[in-house]
């Protein structure tokens, strides 16, 4: 039997890679003779560069950024010498693993810091560029990012904006381009299809977990408001309803607007990239899995897109899972879901032996078979 594991993060607990080697682990202790294939994978959100990275050789590069409160960082990215093309993501520089929960204040987190790596890149002679915005700890709609770039963001009053208080965005009336900007071609890739702005926006579902107080979400939607609407005048183009314009604070919307990017579902993107498909041609049967199986995994997180493939090719398609909803149309996209949360432990007990638990199931799920 030739099986493929195919799995996202296990977050908090497990690489992605380490979720499938212990998947593989079990899958062993049944059937030692299978014949098993690894293909790590991500949705755009924390881990996408690496999977990237081990799967088509690339190396790690640093550079000189800023994190989303303006202190100096060394950040890093992937770097594909043969192709001159550079895969990061934005949480390295803006995200939330960037700060302390006591330090999250999204009036005043930017992404300037992704300006500097996009730069750095650009200067490296990037041919392209592909950016994971999954992990924020922003909500100012690419702002701090096109100031990096060298646009100049000017209030009524004709004073240039502070570039490190994306809440001064209420104040906006006219955006300049900087003159020679170069950038290669640029994909976002994101898990989220949320627009900018709105009950489903960025700052209204996205916000309170970065800190947003409602005081503070009101004030956060009045300024990511008026940079669409400025931008809109400025330009004379509007992305702000955009599927995915909402991702990583309105950083889909920023990266359309100030660097001309294509945004696509992170899975997508990742398959292409790791040569998903054509893994899965010859295989009998595919496993994937994640931490969390919910409804939100229908908006274009790993699993789905594995079990969606999976079905288009006519394979046979398993969940392993760390938790699992009981929702019927989640469920029906797998032969199986297999949950490794025990009711009998406590979640901190359930993390520390998520390595354990995964190569249980796995060990079920083909005694089953």
């Amino acid at each position: 039997m030739r099986i493929l594991l195919a799995p996202d993060k296990f977050k908090g607990t497990l690489s992605a890679r380490q979720a499938a080697e212990n998947i593989a682990a079990g899958i062993r202790e049944v059937l030692p003779a299978a014949k098993i294939d690894i293909v790590p994978l991500a949705d755009g959100g924390e881990g996408t560069a690496e999977v990237i990275s081990q799967a088509i050789d690339g190396s790690w590069q640093n550079c000189q950024a800023h994190d989303p409160l303006g202190r100096q960082i060394e950040a890093r990215y992937v770097w594909v010498e043969d192709r001159q093309l550079a895969v990061m993501e934005m949480s390295e520089a803006a995200g939330m693993r960037r700060l302390a929960p006591r330090d999250l204040d999204p009036l005043r987190a930017n992404t300037f810091g992704v300006g500097e790596m996009i730069l750095d890149a650009a200067a490296r002679g990037a041919r392209e560029i592909i950016i994971g915005l999954g992990g924020s700890a922003t909500n100012d709609g690419g702002f701090g990012l096109a100031r990096a770039l060298g646009f100049e963001f000017i209030a009524a009053s004709a004073l240039k904006l502070d570039g490190f208080k994306p809440s001064s965005l209420k104040e906006l009336e006219k955006v300049e381009k900087p003159r020679g900007l170069a950038l290669p071609p640029i994909v976002a890739a994101v898990d989220v299809r949320n627009p900018l702005l709105g009950e489903n926006g960025a700052t209204r579902v996205f916000g309170p977990q970065k800190g947003a107080t409602p005081d503070k979400i009101e004030l956060l939607e009045r300024a990511l408001r008026r940079l669409a609407d400025v931008v809109a005048q400025e330009f004379g183009f509007d992305y702000r309803n955009e599927p995915g314009a909402g991702a990583a604070g309105g950083l889909g919307f920023g990266l359309m607007s100030f660097c001309d990017a294509k945004v696509r579902p992170g899975f997508e993107v990742v398959a292409e990239a790791v040569g998903l498909e054509e893994k899965m041609k010859d295989v009998d049967l595919v496993i994937t899995g994640e931490g969390s199986l919910d409804r939100q995994t229908l908006e274009g997180k790993t699993p789905a897109g594995v079990a969606r493939l999976a079905c288009a090719l006519g394979k046979r398609v398993f969940a392993i899972v760390g938790r699992a909803s009981q929702d019927r149309q989640v469920r029906e996209l797998f032969d199986g879901v297999y949950q490794s949360a025990r009711p009998d432990m406590s979640e901190q007990e359930n993390m520390a032996r998520a390595a354990e638990l995964l190569r249980e199931n796995a060990r079920q799920l083909v005694k089953l078979l």
